[in-house]
């Protein structure tokens, strides 16, 4: 074992020097020397590493892409889908303390390849609904339905309706409430989405201070860099499999599609949501198998090993020479793993940068996973956009911005060897940045679309009081209609209506997306006084200047992007640098369970919460109560979902600001004229290093020179 950490440490380090004997092992073993070469090393992790973070970023980005699909499938509003969003957050929740702690003593790529079998089981769960669920039903006028039977959509009189055609739609509201249990079948989406949860913990803990403890000190910062580039790629496809998936009908290959009569222009259009999650399924089986042929232990490069920064378990586990290394190894027992539990809480929790830091972070993540999680719906509902459309967009215009940010962090951060005073400014000035360019979107939004009896009145009147009564009208008062239904028609005059019924028209001819109706009263009344109005099937789009405006949003939204992932490297560095070496997991873990807890739980509920607000027109279930929402005010949307992002992200900036301050302070101008010129004076650096032993409040693994220079 020892001969083979040899061979691999001069494989991966240039400047390893080996022993002079080394010539005389040249014969033993050369085939199992070369296999660990070749599969035991860091570059060998990094390389599936990344393909993990590629895997469970694609099922999350998925999953967000399909936040309005769940939400009109399962007839459920933002808050509730909301809190599916957060289950994920959950299921780490439930063990991210136990696998950060106690896996950084264990076999650290085995924990990884079993967590991605969990995550491939729970993302199959949450597209077995599909499968058990009946056919997706939408709200549809019994003239746009493939049928012979000719029904006024204006039903004066119900008589007129012949009695078959009530008897069939009775029997059809009656075999949806027998289905309607149906419904509750989003419980298996949330139980899936926890379990995803569950089985990612392991892998940014675990994963990224396997890096750290083995990759020289210089790299660490770019393969840090490069791993989360590579994760971003996930969300790429992830987004673009959504945007597939989405002009795809929900039931293909369940139905003839002929009979559809709905586009996916129309807001109760459901994609084929399940089908990304088997796909998803699969990629994570594959990404978890590398993990369990790869070694407990990797040689740590030569420079390395007379440092200070040693590995965790290397510091948990004394490695005086390879006979007594394994007999201890063997004789660990968890009870006493976990006696230096609560010592080590205090002292992360006693260090004022980590503290800072990770509550700059809570809230800044509560501002990102807000915005990430809705912004589909914002475009959709703000913009007019289709989800395929949306999501194709976000995929291939904002995350490539998201990559090129994160990459061009850690590659500053080497090229320029910014040290961890350095990165805090880095990362607060992306932070600063980023939200005042996010506050010129708040210019770039849309009118209302015009819907007459809710955002304009039947007579053309702008601005409506905002309740359901303002439906009628003289025009409509002769007809029998619903406030619940929504089955909108455009009308010539370029006003959307609600129903064929409550715009007043009395005839319609041809079926299904080509159902035009004729005589419509209340469209009469508007800009074209003639009673022989027409409206085809769909709602109007959206005025002329909003296609400029979305340009407008795509172009500030892409450098918005750029901006505040070029922080994100920074930032990891500064929360691996400011604590001690062998607690570099444990503190990762516990700044991922307070993201998890305070901000990926909460964020997307309250978000939810606050956009269901904005909502105009909301459906209605079978049998009875409220579905998901039709209809968004695009005004109160806009100031909603940016205002609460923004006010956030001044928040997070503040400590921010506090961050860099402690760390001025602790600084002393000796460390900073070292970190610039690059001296490294023997004496200088043993008193800091005494200093830093004795101190538990000082920046742990900060101010050596040799780890300045080496970022």
């Amino acid at each position: 074992m020892e001969i083979s950490s040899k061979e691999n440490t001069q494989f991966f380090s240039n400047n390893t020097i080996l022993p002079v004997d080394r010539s005389s092992f040249k014969s033993e073993s050369s085939a199992s020397k070369e296999k660990q070469s070749c599969c035991g090393g860091i570059k060998v992790f990094l390389g599936a590493l990344s393909f993990v973070y590629f895997a469970k970023a694609l099922s999350g980005s998925y999953l967000k892409s399909t936040i309005t699909q769940i939400e009109r499938r399962f007839d459920i509003p933002s808050s509730l889908v909301g809190v599916i969003d957060g289950s994920f957050e959950i299921g780490n929740l439930l063990i991210i303390i136990l696998v950060s702690y106690f896996g950084a003593k264990l076999h650290r790529p085995r924990i990884i390849g079993a967590g991605c079998l969990i995550m491939s089981a729970g993302t199959f769960l949450i597209a077995m609904p599909q499968f058990f669920m009946g056919r997706y039903q939408y709200e549809r006028f019994p003239s746009t339905i493939n049928s012979t039977a000719s029904i006024s959509p204006c039903l004066q009189d119900k008589s007129q309706t012949p009695l078959s055609a009530l008897e069939k739609s009775q029997a059809k509201i009656n075999a949806g409430c027998e289905k309607e249990a149906g419904s509750s079948m989003w419980i298996y989406v949330l139980l899936g989405n926890l379990l995803r949860g569950i089985g990612e913990t392991p892998i940014q803990p675990l994963g990224i201070t396997y890096i750290d403890d083995y990759a020289i000190e210089e790299n660490a910062a770019l393969y840090i860099g490069c791993v989360q580039t590579v994760a971003i790629i996930g969300p790429i496809f992830g987004f673009l499999l959504g945007s597939l998936c989405a002009k795809l009908y929900v039931d293909v290959g369940f139905v003839d599609l002929d009979s559809v009569t709905i586009t996916p222009k129309d807001v109760q259009w459901v994609g084929a949501w399940w089908l990304g999650y088997l796909i998803a399924g699969v990629i994570s089986v594959l990404a978890g198998i590398p993990f369990w042929f790869l070694p407990k232990h990797l040689p740590k490069p030569q420079r390395r090993k007379d440092s200070s920064t040693s590995s965790e378990q290397s510091k948990f586990i004394p490695e005086d020479n390879k006979d007594q290394h394994k007999s201890y190894q063997e004789q660990v027992k968890i009870a006493e793993m976990a006696k230096d539990f609560l010592p080590s809480l205090k002292n992360l929790f006693g260090n004022p940068v980590y503290i800072l830091y990770l509550c700059a972070s809570i809230i800044q993540f509560n501002s990102l996973i807000g915005m990430v999680t809705y912004k589909p719906k914002y475009i959709e509902q703000q913009y007019g956009q289709t989800s395929s459309k949306t999501n194709f967009v976000i995929g291939l215009i904002n995350i490539p911005a998201v990559a090129f940010g994160i990459f061009s962090g850690g590659l500053i951060m080497k090229k320029f060897r910014i040290n961890v005073l350095g990165a805090a400014k880095l990362s607060l000035a992306s932070s600063f940045f980023g939200y005042l360019l996010l506050l010129s979107l708040f210019a770039m939004g849309c009118e209302n679309s015009a819907v007459a009896g809710l955002t304009v009145s039947y007579h053309g009147t702008k601005g409506m009081p905002g309740y359901e009564q303002a439906l009628f009208s003289e025009c409509n008062s002769g007809c029998a209609c619903s406030k619940n239904d929504w089955d909108p028609i455009c009308g010539e005059n370029g006003v959307t209506y609600i129903s064929a019924c409550l715009a007043g028209c009395q005839a319609s001819s041809g079926s299904g997306k080509n159902t035009v109706f004729f005589n419509c009263s209340c469209v009469g009344t508007l800009e074209s006084p003639s009673q022989n109005s027409s409206a085809v099937v769909g709602p109007c789009q959206k005025g002329k200047e909003c296609p400029k405006m979305f340009l407008y949003f795509l172009v500030i939204s892409v450098i918005t992007s750029y901006t505040l992932s070029v922080g994100g490297t920074p930032g990891y560095i500064l929360l691996l640098r400011c604590i001690k070496p062998h607690l570099k997991s444990f503190a990762l873990g516990i700044y991922t369970l307070a993201i998890r807890v305070l901000a990926g739980i909460p964020a997307p509920v309250y978000f939810g919460v606050a956009i269901d607000t904005t909502c105009l027109k909301w459906g209605s279930k079978r049998c009875g109560g409220r579905g998901a929402c039709r209809l968004y005010d695009s005004s109160a949307l806009r100031y909603v979902y940016l205002g609460l992002t923004l006010v956030l992200g001044t928040v997070s900036i503040f400590f921010s600001v506090a961050v860099l301050w402690v760390l001025r302070k602790r600084s002393t101008p000796q460390d900073e004229t070292l970190s610039a010129t690059g001296e490294r004076g023997s004496s200088g650096t043993k008193s800091r290093k005494d200093n830093f032993v004795h101190s538990d409040h000082l920046i742990q693994t900060t101010y050596w020179p040799e780890k300045e220079t080496r970022l």
